[in-house]
């Protein structure tokens, strides 16, 4: 074929009425340059392949809890005391729990105590600690499966490194998991562990108290009218206490109109009302009467009954609130999310990068489009300098170039 029959066959292209075949008459001409152009940029593609580093990559699978049916409404029947817990749900099922810990494996918290474990900023020569973070991210990968399992998927360019990062995060994941209060249940019992202290600090300090009057007035114990009445007060009170209590727990995961917050408040009303009637009555005992008014007992033994009051008081909220401690561990051991572990991470003994063969073949791929595209801006001009006035143009446009170059 003669150059005049291969510019023909390009003119043709480049109007637009070429056919397949001639595409190919086109690009033959050029094979040579074409073949040269993607077996150069193959062997660059090689060099690169190469000279990167290997890559190791560790897997770890973890089952997310299975949230179980919460036994609390049966419970809150077994204590009568505590049926006003009943309607909150405490073992709620968990929505997406796959998910849930995910997102507490991507957490800030986590990340941070992997960078400090492993000493990643030394190691990668990074200043900032938030490009380390980033680093990170690029290495480990968190995938929620459709069977429902977590898959930890940690890459390295050591093979240990790769394993310690993957398990790594599977024990950072049970860390974090003790120490959330991821259920109703656990909310419950760290509120009502904390009243519990509290309340332990006020009964001693009652105590500390009563042994003191005792010491300074001489009085061991009251007549049995006087203790009644004093029993009766300190029990009321401390029912107003208990309910108080069990409101503000309420009120963590309830609206004030719902029917729990109602019944308690109600509740408390009538309590007060008690508590106060039993502080300011005034009437007469009636015989067989076995309760008398706080104001009724002798005004030597008044500071001792005030201290036995506080005493009384402090231990049977003590006792209440100790109770509704006892429901709510009992029922967060029950519905207590527990981590299990599939597959712990083990080192890898293959490679899983890079891909070099598909580096070499996708720089080939490259590079025959290059030739190729070259090929047709090639004959492009050529055609185009079949017509005087688009070669004084591109004649122009050359010397444009070289004069700007220069």
């Amino acid at each position: 074929m003669s150059v005049q029959q291969g510019a023909d066959i390009e003119a043709e292209y480049f109007a637009g009425e070429t056919p397949v075949l001639d595409l190919l008459l086109l690009l033959s001409r050029s094979k040579k340059r074409i073949a040269q152009i993607t077996l150069a940029s193959m062997l660059v593609g090689a060099c690169i392949a190469f000279t990167l580093s290997p890559t190791y990559t560790a897997v770890a699978v973890i089952l997310p809890p299975q949230a179980p049916q919460s036994s609390l409404n049966s419970l809150m029947g077994q204590l009568g005391s505590l049926s006003a817990l009943g309607g909150g749900g405490a073992g709620s099922l968990l929505k997406n729990p796959s998910d849930l810990y995910v997102g507490i494996l991507q957490s800030r918290t986590i990340t941070d105590q992997a960078i400090d474990q492993f000493h990643l900023q030394s190691e990668w020569h990074m200043q900032r600690r938030d490009d380390a973070r980033k680093a990170l991210g690029a290495h480990v990968q968190f995938e929620s499966a459709k069977d429902g399992l977590i898959v930890i998927t940690a890459k390295d360019k050591s093979p240990q490194q790769a394993s310690a990062f993957a398990n790594f995060y599977v024990d950072a994941l049970h860390g974090m998991n003790s120490k959330l209060a991821i259920t109703e249940a656990s909310q419950r019992r760290l509120f009502f562990d904390q009243q519990l202290k509290d309340e332990k600090n006020a009964l001693a300090a009652a105590e500390e108290d009563l042994k003191v009057t005792q010491q300074k007035t001489g009085i061991l114990s009251l007549a049995g009218q006087a203790e009644q009445a004093i029993r009766s007060i300190a029990q009321t009170r401390a029912g107003i206490a208990q309910r108080e209590v069990t409101l503000q727990s309420l009120r963590a995961y309830h609206s004030d109109e719902s029917t729990d917050v109602t019944m308690i408040k109600r509740e408390l009303e009538a309590l007060r009302a008690q508590l106060s009637e039993l502080e300011n009555n005034q009437k007469q005992l009636s015989p067989g009467d076995t309760q008398i008014s706080a104001n009724q007992v002798p005004s030597g033994s008044l500071e001792y009954a005030r201290k036995l009051r506080e005493v009384k008081y402090h231990d049977t909220l003590l006792s209440l609130l100790a109770r509704q401690y006892e429901a709510a561990r009992i029922d967060e051991a029950k519905s207590a999310p527990v981590i299990q572990v599939v597959d712990r991470a083990v080192v890898p003994d293959r490679k899983s990068g890079p891909p070099r063969l598909l580096i070499i073949l996708g720089t080939g791929v490259v590079g025959f489009l290059v030739a190729c595209g070259w090929c047709f801006w090639k004959g492009a001009v050529e055609r185009a300098r079949q017509t005087p006035e688009a070669a004084i143009k591109l004649d122009q446009l050359r010397n444009q170039l070289r004069w700007r170059s220069s």
